[in-house]
């Protein structure tokens, strides 16, 4: 994918249509990449990213079986920390992304309504359509969400 100016994008996000749901699909050059993607992806949703300022940094670990796992694990984590409160996504760095662990460090601050125009409520990470793509020079991640 390429940027408006012809630049090779490495890593991102987009969304892709479901009924009653919305689809993440993210991406970058390996799973770490394209699961800090997906978070700030998901967050784009509930508050555009680009309002939300690094004010204060949280770890973030998660286990799961397997990938899928992780990244359901990893994205209602995160879901969780914003609806015990408040806290929006602005930066995510995913350190590791192993089966069984993923380990991140996370910036963000809490919503403020002067601030951050509200966006949709994302009520969790699904399994549903859950995808793990693999090439030699990209991982595509898509996931469902539940709004």
């Amino acid at each position: 994918m390429t940027s408006g100016r012809g630049v090779v994008l490495t890593q991102g996000f987009d969304y892709f249509d479901v009924a009653a749901d919305v689809g993440v699909t993210a991406w970058g050059v390996t799973l770490v990449e394209a699961a800090g993607a997906l978070a700030r992806g998901v967050f784009n949703l509930i508050v555009p990213v680009t309002a939300v300022e690094p004010r204060a940094g949280r770890e973030v670990r998660v286990a799961g079986h397997d990938e899928a796992a992780l990244l359901v694990n990893w994205i209602n984590e995160l879901l969780y920390l914003h609806d015990l409160d408040g806290w929006l996504l602005a930066r995510a760095q995913v350190k590791e992304c192993v089966p069984p662990r993923l380990a991140a460090n996370v910036t963000g601050e809490r919503f403020d309504p002067a601030r951050h125009p509200p966006g949709i409520l994302v009520k969790a990470a699904t399994y549903h359509d859950l995808s793990v793509v693999k090439s030699p020079d990209r991982v595509t991640v898509r996931m469902v969400l539940d709004v």
